[in-house]
């Protein structure tokens, strides 16, 4: 029994009334989603009226391209799963000529793959500009940066256009409220193309994770050779301490929203699959909950690269200092007891 015979059998069996499912969590997610990528918006375009250097600029771009590729993914497909939802109908009915199947397949594939190609483009973009920075201030233009986001925006379109044209196909998903690749047997056409978006993604993953690490890297080395007591080396050290502690909440998000996903899925595609209805239900859970994981992407990307940076790192760097100034303090006072207490001991063994 193939992938899609199977998920028809549960969608008959198990699922006929999607009411059974709570509408709650993709009406959470499409307000939460909505409302942190709006405030980035506002943000960034507040921000960059008022910079004047083409770096801010660039990297605000890039930020502002990423908040409105989330908050489009969201508005343009959690309708549909809402609407799929309270109607309580079945996929087919809903959708005899399978068009907004399509629509829904294209949108979940580019807002899904827009976000990890400016993620690792952004990521690249601050390896250079740690590693590299009198070539990236040479080269690096606002410019530049919109025609990179426009290549990458048109690429992942007609990646997510194949489908349409024969290469692989998009089918709707347990429990009929949503469409997405088809992942079939061995002997389907349509999984090279689920194969390859697995592929991709884990790519883009593995790309931002090592700019990341270069970026951390290149930054506490700079720290070090600026070290001292003066305001720019303190000023220094904070913005180094606030960028690596970023950057680690960033790959921490990417790895816990995506990892579930894509090597699964990649798994999946390769599996012969001759299950009972039980085993094929467990899975379509795993599948749909991989898929919510990959959706939180979209609310928390706004917070990671820009809000809580605002809100949160400023805080905790003082914490941090907080508790630094607090351990030397008391390093000080244990060597100083302990001076007193040799100075002691001399002054008793002279006496003897």
């Amino acid at each position: 029994m193939s992938y899609i015979r199977w998920q028809g059998t549960l969608r008959e069996n198990n699922v006929s009334k999607s009411g059974k499912f709570s509408v709650g969590l993709p009406i959470t997610m499409m307000i939460t989603g909505m409302v942190g990528n709006s405030l980035a918006l506002m943000l960034v375009y507040r921000s960059y009226r008022k910079k004047e250097n083409n770096r801010k600029k660039s990297f605000l771009f890039c930020i502002g391209s990423l908040a409105l590729t989330d908050l489009f993914g969201q508005l343009l497909t959690s309708p549909i799963v809402i609407y799929a939802y309270l109607a309580d109908k079945k996929w087919e009915t809903m959708d005899p000529s399978k068009i907004l199947c399509a629509f829904f397949g294209v949108c979940m594939t580019t807002f899904g793959l827009c976000p990890l190609f400016l993620a690792s483009a952004m990521a690249i973009e601050r390896s250079l500009a740690i590693t590299s920075p009198h070539w990236y201030s040479i080269h690096m233009k606002t410019s530049l940066t919109k025609q990179i986001l426009v290549v990458i925006l048109c690429l992942v379109l007609i990646f997510a256009l194949l489908p349409i044209a024969g290469v692989g196909q998009y089918t709707h998903q347990w429990p009929g409220t949503w469409c997405f690749i088809s992942i079939g047997d061995r002997e389907d056409p349509g999984m090279f193309f689920a194969i390859t978006f697995a592929v991709l993604g884990i790519f883009l993953l593995l790309v931002t994770f090592s700019c990341n690490v270069v970026t951390i890297r290149g930054l506490i080395i700079r720290c070090k050779t600026k070290s001292g007591t003066s305001h720019s080396a303190k000023q220094w050290e904070r913005l180094t301490t606030e960028t690596v502690i970023q950057l680690l909440g960033i790959m921490c998000v990417l790895l816990i929203c995506w990892a579930p996903l894509l090597p699964g899925q990649q798994h999946s595609s390769l599996l012969i699959t001759h299950r009972q209805n039980y085993d094929c239900l467990l899975e379509c859970k795993l599948f749909l909950f991989t898929i919510h994981l990959a959706s939180l992407n979209q609310i928390l990307d706004p917070w990671v690269y820009l809000l809580l940076r605002e809100i949160l790192l400023r805080k905790f760097c003082q914490v941090a200092s907080a508790v630094s100034k607090c351990s030397i303090e008391e390093n000080k006072e244990t060597q100083s007891e302990g001076q007193r207490e040799t100075e002691m001991d001399r002054d008793a063994l002279n006496k003897q």
